[in-house]
């Protein structure tokens, strides 16, 4: 058989076909991952040339990330060296990116929540960039010790590159809620692997906000260490003009009787708005008694904005609870518009009641008050910067 240089091109130009994500190499060494070109599977959708530099070493860190720590009084935060035995507990970086971020901090943040405690408040970690043309690399672990309970904010604001690991690490019991909001100014590049570990019968709500920024790619790792463990991903964005947000999950379901469930919604508009979701479920052999589902909703409210949802469901033995996955984009539905504009409301209100409603039920999940009026007035901002 002639193979003609013609179809060489073209096989060239192919995307990289996935593998299983129980394939997917990991690991600390930058040097052990080869250079991403954007044909791959885990790169297709991602603008690299916008990524200035965090994918192929040529960005090298120049400034620093600020972190301030409003902290409950139960709980404990440290500035941490590299060689703290504690790191990397949580997940191993899944591309090069996240082990460049690993390999280039030179301080981490670690919060602890003390054994059998419960925090009387949120602590809230406000992460501000290194400043516009400056690129920094930061990590952040969170532990929640045994039967420990409380919230967790990462409140990303400010100019700059910033790529950087988070790690959870959820003991025996424990039940922790973790918001993560990404609200960077319109130049800022961001770039995050979240490791989630969850010990037996730990429960934790993990909630990621993407608002702003030019790029953000945001990918969180749900992984089970034994029994019982419940996670719940739940994803709020917004996409305006120019804008590229990016959100990964994976949940590894490797032991038995374990639950996950995933539900993000997220609303475009203006040209070249573009969000990509994309979301892994695996269910391996011995994780049998699995229960999980996973939601991806998307509101195109212009012309000229796309969307890209890709849910992935592997499943390696039959002996489980449940397992599903839904997916849809679309534009308004005239029948609500309908409905509304028939009852004397106006076009312009009657949009924005559809919008309010369709990110309800997530704002609604989030049990931090001052955060959830925060979004809701983003929400609102968003709209009014286009008249709808």
């Amino acid at each position: 058989m002639t193979v003609s240089a013609e179809n060489t091109a073209a096989a060239a130009e192919a995307v990289v076909p996935a593998a299983s994500r129980a394939e997917r190499f990991t690991g600390y060494d930058v040097q052990a991952f080869e250079v991403p070109g954007g044909r791959e599977e885990n790169w297709r959708f991602t603008p690299m040339k916008r990524l200035r530099g965090l994918h192929d070493g040529t960005a090298t860190a120049s400034g620093e990330v600020k972190v301030d720590v409003d902290a409950a009084p139960e709980v404990r935060v440290e500035t941490v060296g590299r060689e703290d035995e504690r790191l990397g507990q949580a997940g191993v970086p899944s591309d090069r990116i996240a082990a460049q971020a690993y390999s280039s901090f030179a301080a981490a943040t670690l919060v602890t929540l003390p054994k059998e405690t419960k925090a009387s408040k949120p602590t809230v970690l406000r992460l501000t960039g290194p400043g516009e043309g400056n690129t920094a690399y930061g990590h952040v672990q969170v532990r929640a010790e045994a039967y420990a309970e409380g919230v967790v904010v990462l409140d990303h604001l400010g100019s700059g590159t910033y790529a950087d690991n988070v790690e959870f690490v959820v003991g025996e019991g424990a039940k922790l809620t973790v918001v993560s909001v990404q609200d960077w100014a319109d130049d800022a590049v961001h770039v995050s692997e979240q490791h989630l570990r969850l010990g037996k019968d730990a429960t934790v709500k993990h909630i990621v906000v993407t608002l702003g920024g030019d790029l953000v790619r945001v990918s969180p790792t749900a992984t089970f260490a034994d029994r019982g463990g419940d996670v719940e991903m739940l994803g709020l964005y917004f996409a305006d003009a120019g804008q590229h947000q990016e959100h990964r999950l994976f949940v590894d379901h490797a032991v038995p009787n374990c639950k996950s469930n995933v539900m993000y919604k997220g609303a475009l508009q203006g040209d070249d708005a573009h969000a990509v979701w994309i979301g892994d479920v695996l269910i391996r052999a011995a994780a049998e008694g699995t229960e999980t589902y996973e939601l991806n909703r998307n509101l195109v409210l212009t012309t000229g904005a796309r969307a890209d949802s890709v849910p992935n469901l592997e499943i390696e033995t039959g002996e489980i609870a449940g397992a599903g996955h839904a997916s849809a984009t679309g534009r308004f539905d005239d029948e609500q518009l309908f409905y509304l504009q028939s009852r004397g409301i106006e076009e312009e209100q009657a949009r924005r009641l559809v919008v309010r409603g369709f990110f309800h039920e997530i704002l609604m999940k989030i049990d931090v008050p001052e955060v959830r009026e925060r979004l809701a007035e983003a929400i609102e901002a968003e709209l009014e910067a286009v008249g709808s």
